[in-house]
């Protein structure tokens, strides 16, 4: 700017009062003046400079040098780094696309060029206009130029309302004209359902246009059951499926390739499951007689949806000196091979009452099955007294692998205040 002092310099004004009234006192102050010269007084020309002064004075002028210095402007690049750009050469033409726009861009010398890499976390799709947004905060908009895609066109977070885009946007489209891809999308899975009982599962498996009219589906539970189904494409398909045991089952659904693919990971869908049954089956096991029983049945037996089998052991087999012959103890026997080898997988939580190895009524093959059972997804609850902390724990059986503490040997005896843990007070 070129003023009356040199270029860049020039006189601004910060008026005290508001301008009417500025205006109102120089007229009141000329009418004064004009009436003072009018009658010849004396002091006219000095009232007239005072009256200037003041109006100056309250005008508050001041010399302005300005100094400019001209700001680029801002272009960004956001390149998808998203799965999909993987596929079929566009990892190639993403960065022959970056290389000739960075190229471009260094040719301009008033623009500012960046690059924003998005996509690649995954999550809810492909959100390149909140990694725009997150890039334009420091950005003028009176700087910011615009902005380029490179993309495949998959993304997933565009404002419903296109008005509300930051500034002009351009895409550079990758892959190749007529490109189709076979795409199996899960709609909705229950995360439990009841043992036995059918669940529904939802799911559409897109085909690109041209594609047959149904498609070919296969859905196995747990790798065994197997299910082939014709399902119509481009609609969305209900299926009911039912878990066969508690604990997580797995669901896989698939469909072979398509007359057009760009990958197959997106064929298949292996889904999770956790099979609950309508009542709880507990099993629990007592190695001896003790008040605590009572406590426990009325414990379990309160809840009308627990089925509740108890053993308690009453002759243990270390009590070898006792020689009362078994048909006069009214006893039954331990039914072993029924309770841990067939009906083993039918309860849901099994709990050991202060049982010792030493009765040695339960063989290690199967303490071992029940170690498989709880890695399996199932349930072991052990009531341990004292013994635990000596060799005739069920830690030094098999079942020790899936047990969370390890015995030292040291009892300790005394009052014990149990308190919750930071992760236990964020339990709901």
């Amino acid at each position: 700017m070129n003023g009356v002092f040199g270029a860049g310099v020039q006189i601004a004004v910060d008026p005290m009062l508001p301008l009417w009234a500025l205006g109102l006192l120089a007229g009141v102050g000329a009418l004064l003046v004009g009436f003072g010269l009018w009658q010849r007084a004396r002091g006219s020309g000095w009232r007239t400079l005072a009256l200037i002064l003041g109006l100056l004075a309250l005008l508050d002028p001041a010399l302005v040098n300005e100094t400019r210095r001209y700001a680029k402007d801002v272009a960004l690049v956001v390149v998808d780094d998203s799965s999909s750009q993987s596929l079929a050469g566009r990892p190639a033409q993403t960065e022959a696309a970056l290389k000739a726009l960075e190229e471009a861009g260094a040719r301009l010398p008033d623009l500012d060029l960046r690059i924003i890499r998005a996509g690649k976390s995954g999550g809810e799709g492909t959100a390149l206009m909140g990694a725009l947004d997150r890039a334009l905060e420091d950005v003028p908009r009176q700087r910011f130029a615009g902005s380029l895609l490179i993309t495949d066109g998959q993304v997933h977070d565009i404002p419903a309302d296109l008005a509300a885009l930051p500034g002009p946007i351009h895409t550079l489209l990758t892959g190749a004209p007529g490109e189709g891809d076979r795409r199996l999308v899960i709609l909705s899975s229950p995360s439990f359902a009841l043992v036995d009982k059918p669940a529904l599962f939802s799911f559409r498996v897109e085909e690109p246009a041209g594609g047959d009219a149904t498609v070919p589906v296969t859905i196995q539970l747990d790798g065994a059951d197997t299910r082939a189904l014709n399902v119509p494409a481009n609609q969305d398909v209900a299926v009911e499926i039912a878990p066969r045991h508690g604990g997580q089952s797995v669901v896989e659904i698939a469909t072979p390739p398509g007359p057009r693919e760009l990958t197959l990971q997106n064929n298949r869908a292996a889904l999770t499951v956790n099979g609950i049954r309508d009542r709880l089956r507990v099993l629990l096991i007592s190695g001896e007689p003790h008040p605590g029983e009572r406590t426990w049945r009325n414990l379990l037996k309160a809840d009308p949806s627990v089925d509740l089998v108890h053993f308690t052991i009453l002759r243990p087999a270390d009590r070898v000196m006792d020689m009362t012959p078994v048909n006069e103890l009214s006893l039954i026997a331990f039914p072993i091979r029924e309770l841990f080898e067939v009906k083993l997988n039918e309860f849901d939580l099994i709990i050991f009452d202060r049982y010792r190895r030493r009765n040695s009524l339960i063989p290690a093959t199967y303490l071992q099955a029940v170690a498989n059972y709880v890695e399996r997804g199932g349930a072991v609850l052990e009531v341990a007294a004292p013994a635990f902390a000596t060799n005739q724990g069920l830690f030094s059986s098999p079942i020790g692998a899936i047990l969370p503490g390890q015995p030292t040997g040291k009892l300790l005896e005394g009052p014990f205040r149990p308190e919750v843990t930071a992760l236990g007070w964020r339990h709901p």
